[in-house]
């Protein structure tokens, strides 16, 4: 509905703008009309699944960028015709969820040992529902408007019977398989995790020196021993074997003979194996299969023993004799004073270490031999890889294809199974039947199990594996799958997409249109839900993803709660306002680059806020009255109107390759400089005065459209002003408002415009640089034949005579617009001695300045040599300052014919 601004008059507004009455207000208003609800449509959809949050989180500076870019993309999509859907929704979180519930249930004084699985999970899903909520609540302050009726959480019903039903698939398709391998133990969390959540950090550690005797074969003492070096002395208890390398000259007569592990007094072998580094340490590899990579590697190879000397909390087991039940970290102090008492240690030496540690909870992790489950990786990567590097998936920056394409060219396969209570439980069952029954022998000797949705097709599954079963029972498998497990499905299973593939809404909303995330989860969520979407609805989830930067400290360090660097991000809304925050940190914020936290950027955005309500609060009190346009009218308005179609469609142009803040500093740019400093203050009528209708109108107009081009990023406040300029309905709120399309654009008139205002800023500084009042009027001669937009520049000058193609002998204030020449006679009030001084020292260093050009000028090695345009820069000072030094001259000249 279009509003008769003729009719309309500009509603009273406060003297101050109160940024929380006003979002709790529109806020409630946009609820209560669910202008954020999407139902599939004829529109064409604009879809956006939010990255579900921790549902153990709280709002943090990371979460402020990333959901403000997304909510800005999403009112944009709104405002331009598109049916725009934001999902909002949790993610479970298994290792962060059940480490606080086990906490909770220890000040409690319970167990988790001593609890059953059921009842752990009766306790996480009340400390779910009770805590769950609050991250989703607190994007609510900021703004988001997410589709709330559509909040979605991985562990809720139907998304885990879509975790399932695709475990299920990839199982039957050969893509999921169960082994016994070196995994990656968390010893707080008590689970293993993937390699992409291992954090590698340099600590600064211990090598320790080791005499290892050498077994003498006649029983005698031995006396002979050979030195290894290690970073891990308590995991000698685990030790099967030394390993050289066959090259190595210094060794080459031992192998084969055995030495004695010190204090576990162990005999093992001496094995060769080319791995070992001849120049590492003393070139010999103490060889514990059970805590290290590479160790097991080799002990495979070899056929060694493997002990687990580590319990499942990092301490040490019945294998390390007198030290069981202690800390692997207490022990490495203890064995080494130990080691050094029975002369078995013979030196240390510092050594800074890569160590790994646990992405969630920080503990190092302990390499631990594990059955386990997989995901084969090789082949469902490869199509997904294809996706981003043929561009059908664009990365915003481009510079992350080539991380996601290292990657995914070296990817591992996925373990997915955690030693956790708290998610999805794999759904495995392994069948246990009576040993005298006839197949109870056969899966006494083997681990038989099926791979089911439920327990009763599990149940149909074992029949039809062993026929003649009678009397069997099923156990389903302990663990539950990794988060990321659930979370790949993301952009399917919030549509039910795995169980209804062709329902109406996976057909409308799914390919989804763009994702914000940060690059640290490329691999993590990125790269797995491309792999899921191709492989199980055979399309892309999404078109393109938007990376944002992390967001530092002023010491560059990551904001995190355990540095106390974090501010709280609610506190920050109270202080600043929402979209004083929203606009502060995107007018700093760039694709792909961190973002150095600066709380002057939230002051920035709050001043935006104010600088446009003081703008709307003058137009209101505006007195109208109905007269024709004069010129200066006349100009502002044409120049005003071509400067926001050129804006639009150059924000248009930042939107479409996701230069979300070059989009903000446009539209910053266009309110603050051409609509408050240049617009208004042309139009502005003379004290006393009343304003035009026709241009109060063509204002209110322009008003209109600005708040529409603001409105993304500051919703509060453009809803605010947008609902005080007229009596709206719900259906004419700014929120669900078509914002102008681009449109051409006359370039010459915004040329003319610019000279206008480079003339006028001349003019100011001319007033300001002597200390002349605006009040003050000037006259100025000129070698231009005429100015395009004269009452303008007659106006917001405050020019009383324009000499045109006229010099003027008078001392004056001489500049250049252009090659346009613009003299002012000085005014009577000034000291002209002093000023004969100033143009005296200027005028002699730009002679100095001229000559250092010039000498580079003539040296015909750096014109030869140089780059063009550098020489052409050059050529330019010289020109510019030949110039500057002839109007300074006759500037002088002035001087000495008034002198």
């Amino acid at each position: 509905m279009q509003i008769n601004l003729a009719e309309t008059e500009f509603m009273q507004i406060p003297e101050k703008y109160n940024p929380k009455e006003t979002e709790e207000k529109w806020y409630k208003y946009w609820l209560e009309n669910r202008f954020f609800h999407s139902e599939p449509n004829e529109k064409p959809p604009y879809t956006v699944v939010i990255p579900p949050p921790n549902v153990t989180g709280i709002l943090h500076m990371g979460h402020m960028l990333n959901n403000t870019i997304q909510d800005v993309l999403v009112r944009r999509a709104r405002m331009q015709g598109f049916n725009a859907c934001w999902i909002p929704g949790t993610d479970h979180a298994s290792i962060a969820t059940e480490a606080k519930v086990v906490a909770k249930l220890k000040s409690e004084g319970i167990s988790k040992n001593d609890i059953s699985r059921e009842e752990f999970l009766e306790h996480a899903w009340e400390w779910t529902h009770k805590y769950g909520g609050t991250i989703l609540e607190q994007l609510k302050k900021l703004g988001c408007s997410c589709d709330w009726d559509r909040t979605r959480f991985t562990m809720e019903p139907k998304l885990s019977e879509q975790v399932i039903k695709s475990f299920v698939d990839l199982y039957q398709k050969g893509f999921i398989y169960r082994g016994y391998r070196m995994v990656n133990w968390d010893p707080e969390a008590k689970t293993n995790i993937s390699e992409e959540e291992v954090i590698y950090k340099e600590q600064s550690g211990k090598l320790y020196f080791l005499k290892y005797k050498i077994d003498s074969p006649t029983g005698s003492e031995p006396k002979d021993f050979l030195t290894v070096a290690t970073t891990r002395p308590e995991t000698i208890f685990g030790d099967v074997a030394l390993c050289v390398n066959p090259k190595d000259e210094r060794y080459k007569h031992l192998i084969g003979k055995n030495v004695i592990v010190p204090v576990v007094n162990r005999v093992v072998p001496i094995i060769e194996d080319e791995y070992i580094d001849i120049e590492f340490g003393t070139g010999i590899l103490k060889i514990t299969p059970a805590h290290d990579i590479i160790d097991y590697e080799i002990g495979q190879k070899h056929n060694l023993q493997i002990i687990d000397s580590l319990d499942d909390s990092g301490n040490l087991n019945e294998h390390g004799m007198h030290y069981a039940g202690k800390n692997r970290f207490e022990v490495r102090k203890l064995i080494a004073k130990e080691l050094e008492e029975k002369n078995l240690l013979l030196k240390t030496e510092d050594y800074i270490n890569r160590i790994g540690t646990s992405e969630r909870t920080g503990a190092v992790i302990e390499p631990k031999i594990s059955v386990q489950w997989f995901l084969k990786m090789s082949e469902i990567a490869k199509p997904a890889l294809d996706a981003v590097m043929n561009g059908e998936i664009k990365f915003h920056p481009e510079k992350f294809k080539n991380t996601y394409k290292h990657w995914m060219e070296n990817i591992h396969d996925w373990n997915i199974s955690r030693q956790l209570w708290w998610g999805q439980r794999i759904p495995a069952w392994h069948i246990q039947a009576p040993s005298n029954s006839p197949e109870g022998g056969e899966l006494e000797k083997e681990d038989f199990f099926v791979v089911a949705e439920n327990e009763e097709e599990a149940r149909k599954k074992a029949l039809a594996k062993f026929p003649s079963l009678r009397e069997f029972s099923l156990k389903q498998d302990e663990d539950t799958l990794d988060t990321w497990f659930s979370s790949w499905l993301w952009p399917i299973s919030v549509f039910d997409g795995l169980i209804d593939p062709e329902n109406k809404e996976i057909q409308y909303y799914y390919p989804t249109s763009d994702l914000v995330t940060a690059p640290e989860i490329i691999f993590f969520w990125v790269a797995r839900m491309i792999m899921a979407g191709l492989e199980f609805r055979g399309e892309i989830p999404f078109k393109n993803v938007y990376f944002t930067g992390i967001v530092r400290d002023e010491k560059r360090r990551k904001m995190s709660k355990s540095l106390g660097n974090s501010p709280d991000a609610l506190e920050l809304i109270e202080k600043y306002g929402a979209d004083g925050v929203r606009a502060g940190i995107l007018l700093s914020s760039t694709a792909g680059n961190d973002l150095l936290f600066d709380e002057n950027l939230l002051l920035q955005g709050r001043n935006f806020a104010t600088k446009i309500w003081n703008a709307f609060k003058l137009i209101q009190n505006w007195e109208k009255e109905i007269r024709p346009l004069n010129n200066s009218d006349r100009q502002t308005i044409e120049w005003f109107e071509n400067q926001l179609n050129k804006t639009i469609l150059e924000i248009d142009d930042q939107f479409s390759k996701f230069r979300i803040s070059d989009a903000l500093h446009l539209i910053y740019k266009l309110i603050w400089d051409d609509f408050c400093s240049w617009y208004l203050e042309a139009i502005k009528p003379n004290f006393g005065e009343k304003i035009s209708q026709e241009v109060y109108e063509k204002t209110t107009e322009f008003f209109e459209d600005l708040m529409k081009l603001l409105h993304p990023f500051m919703p509060f406040l453009s809803e605010e002003l947008w609902q005080n300029i007229s009596e709206r309905t719900p259906e004419n709120a700014l929120i669900i408002s078509r914002q102008k399309q681009s449109k051409t654009f006359d370039n010459q008139k915004l040329e003319t415009f610019e000279f206008a205002k480079d003339l006028i800023s001349g003019i100011r500084n001319y007033r300001q640089s002597k200390g002349i009042s605006p009040k003050e009027s000037v006259e100025i001669f000129t070698n231009a034949a005429d100015f395009k937009n004269e009452d303008v520049i007659r106006k917001l000058a405050h020019i009383s005579e324009i000499h045109y193609s006229e010099k003027t002998e008078k001392p004056s204030f001489t500049f250049l617009v252009g090659a346009v020449e613009i003299s002012i006679p000085l005014s009577e009030n000034l000291d002209l001695a002093e000023e004969k001084k100033k143009t005296e020292e200027e005028l002699q260093y730009l002679k100095g300045f001229l000559i250092s050009v010039e000498k580079k000028l003539s040296n015909e090695k750096f014109v030869a040599n140089a780059k063009p345009e550098i020489v052409e820069t050059e050529r330019k000072k010289q020109k510019d300052a030949q110039e500057k030094i002839a109007i300074l001259e006759g500037k002088l000249k002035g001087f000495l014919g008034n002198g």
